[in-house]
């Protein structure tokens, strides 16, 4: 009962055993064995050779469009160039612009002293007008009864803050002057102070510097000296007074 069903098998494996031989038979391909470090480098050609084209395509591109890489760094170059050109001349112009700042400042320094010497000749000039005036006065005096005068009275601020320089001229008018005059400087000074008027007297009654008021001439004697102010103080008069054996001789006054 089962021997056809193993014919039949039998059949099938016999066609195709037969079947790999005649026209019906696969196909054989015989390939040359190549190895693989010979395909790795040919891979590499192969990528190299189109990195290459694929540069040259893009910088012909650039060519078209007017992008060439060449001209673009020549140009470069050039600008490069001429900004260190740019750099020395301006260079240049600010080493000429400081030695004309330098110049100008020099001739605006030697204006501003010339300033203040003429400014100081003027006043010395003023004083030796008022020093000529004085002594006429003194000239045209004598003779006449004997005499003392205070003249030419100036307060000024001093470099400290506080204090104030005071100057003023000394003088004996006619009558004979061979006797020497001895006595003191008395300054009454009118201050404000917090909306107050108080009056302050130099020397005071308790300065242990007493003596740098006293004075001693036969003819003149210019006086220069100073006093301090409390902080806040404001000068409003200032009057000098000559004094001798606590009587006064002579008084100026001048109005700040």
């Amino acid at each position: 009962m089962r021997r056809p069903y193993a014919d039949s098998r039998f059949a099938v494996r016999l066609r195709r055993w037969r079947s790999r031989f005649g026209i019906s038979a696969p196909r054989v391909a015989v390939r040359t064995h190549i190895p693989w470090h010979l395909r790795a480098l040919a891979a590499v050609a192969v990528l190299s050779l189109s990195l290459a084209s694929a540069g040259w395509i893009y910088d012909t591109g650039r060519r078209f469009a007017g992008f060439d890489s060449k001209e673009s760094q020549q140009e470069l170059m050039a600008l490069r160039d001429r900004v260190d050109e740019l750099d020395k001349e301006s260079a240049q112009l600010r080493a000429f612009v400081n030695a004309g700042e330098s110049t100008l400042q020099i001739e605006r320094t030697a204006q501003q002293q010339l300033a203040r010497q003429v400014k100081t000749l003027e006043e010395e000039n003023a004083r030796l007008k008022e020093d000529m005036a004085f002594f006429e006065n003194l000239a045209v005096a004598d003779g006449k009864d004997a005499g003392f005068s205070l003249n030419r009275l100036r307060v000024e601020p001093d470099s400290v803050p506080g204090q104030y320089r005071y100057r003023v001229l000394a003088a004996a008018q006619g009558g004979k002057k061979e006797r020497e005059f001895k006595g003191n400087i008395q300054l009454l000074v009118a201050v404000q102070q917090d909306s107050k008027s108080a009056m302050m007297i130099f020397p005071a009654a308790n300065d242990t510097n007493r003596q740098r008021y006293n004075i001693s001439f036969k003819h003149f004697q210019r006086v220069d000296g100073t006093f301090n102010l409390p902080p806040g103080a404001r000068i409003a008069s200032v009057e000098v007074r000559l004094m001798q054996d606590g009587v006064m001789r002579a008084t100026q006054s001048v109005t700040l």
